[in-house]
């Protein structure tokens, strides 16, 4: 008999829940304890074990997000256009919704299950019941209506798409979101100087001048760093994060710290300083073989005679061949810049099911406008454009 339990601390966890992650970092107790502790103060964590004949087959995460206009919208002094597609969006996103995966990183950190144990439609079924589960106790308990479902994110080979009947059933949109951009280490790169010298000319010019302009002192910070540079760390995210045009949370500023001491040497933050003044930093997660790219900030005052942005690209090159991972994921936003690194675009799809049937009928064409038709050129600094 196929059941399930949702643990709402980390504590809780049964034994097996390691072993079940399969070195996802992102579904590890280490990383969980973060969410739990130091996630945005409008999220509240989930963890749910799935259960055959008592034996646990599958885990998952899930994610009650509160979303205010004031979080998802940052940037001001817009059209009436924008503002009128604001209000849209508002209308249909604003509240509580439930997420099944992580909103706060890019790609399929959610869930994992033993397909030997249990099949795919016994596991997703499982993990809807959680759902519906946990949105009639919000009702209950805590007087508060889930507006929203999300199920993210998915590459198309990924196996929630052979539960896309079911889903399709249950009313949920299937809806594309934007690529993740990712960068395969080739295995003939045993040194930074090899990715370069595998560049055309054009790039190889460009990274030379793009290194010439860093005239900054890049240094990793430990755990005491990352704590004396702390309000400095957070105000240079807040700069780069307030200036994206839709985002869905706000980090606590004790973030980073929470994720050094938990993840230790597997979360990397790296500072660039200018005359003893830390004016930027980038966030790495190293995940088996895979480097996440997390969060990143800078002086914008710095930005452009020190390339500062390009740069961190590039380091995150080199950390990454020096360390000996086969790929680096670079997320959404700035795609173009990131393919001219030599990150690829790789589709990804969500689904979706607002519990109001007039909103759904609608919420794929209002994700659509979210997620607008490509208007960036991929470069490709390996041939030709």
């Amino acid at each position: 008999m196929v059941t399930h339990k949702i643990f709402t601390s980390v504590s809780q966890l049964p034994k097996d829940w390691e072993a079940l992650s399969k070195g996802d970092v992102f579904l590890q107790s280490s990383y969980l304890k973060v969410l739990e502790t130091a996630c945005p103060q409008t999220f509240c964590c989930y963890f749910v074990g799935v259960f055959n004949n008592d034996e646990l087959v599958g885990i998952a995460l899930l994610q009650r997000v509160e979303l205010y206009a004031k979080d998802m919208f940052r940037s001001q002094g817009v059209s009436n256009l924008k503002k009128f597609f604001r209000n849209v969006v508002s209308m249909v996103l604003k509240g509580h919704i439930l997420v099944f995966g992580n909103l706060m990183h890019t790609g399929q950190h959610g869930y994992s299950f033993d397909s030997e144990k249990i099949t795919n439609k016994m596991f997703f079924e499982a993990i809807s019941h959680a759902l519906l589960e946990l949105k009639q106790n919000l009702k209950s308990e805590k007087g508060k209506k889930v507006r929203l479902f999300l199920l993210k994110d998915y590459f198309e080979d990924d196996a929630i798409h052979q539960f896309s009947t079911d889903l399709e059933t249950k009313k949920f949109i299937k809806a594309k979101a934007q690529p993740n951009m990712i960068l395969s280490i080739d295995e003939t790169w045993k040194k930074p100087s090899d990715y370069v010298a595998a560049q055309v000319k054009k790039y190889r010019r460009r990274y030379t001048t793009a290194r010439k302009k860093l005239k900054v002192e890049k240094k990793e910070l430990n755990l005491e760093g990352i704590e004396f540079h702390s309000q400095t760390i957070y105000q240079l995210y807040k700069n780069v994060s307030d200036n994206a045009s839709f985002n869905t949370f706000v980090l606590p500023e004790r973030h980073f710290c929470s994720l050094k001491e938990s993840l230790q040497d597997r979360f990397r933050l790296i500072g660039y300083f200018s005359e003893g003044k830390l004016i930027g930093f980038y966030t790495l997660i190293e995940n088996h073989e895979v480097l996440e790219t997390y969060f990143l900030g800078y002086d914008e005052e710095h930005q452009y005679p020190n390339q500062l942005y390009l740069n961190m690209l590039y380091d995150m090159v080199e950390y990454g061949i020096e360390r000996g991972f086969k790929s680096i994921v670079y997320a959404r936003t700035a795609m173009e810049i990131k393919s001219s690194v030599g990150a690829k675009p790789h589709d990804m799809v969500m689904y979706l099911k607002h519990t109001n049937k007039l909103l759904n009928a609608i919420i794929g064409q209002v994700f659509s406008l979210m997620n607008p038709k490509r208007d960036w050129e991929e470069r490709n600094p390996f041939g030709k454009d």
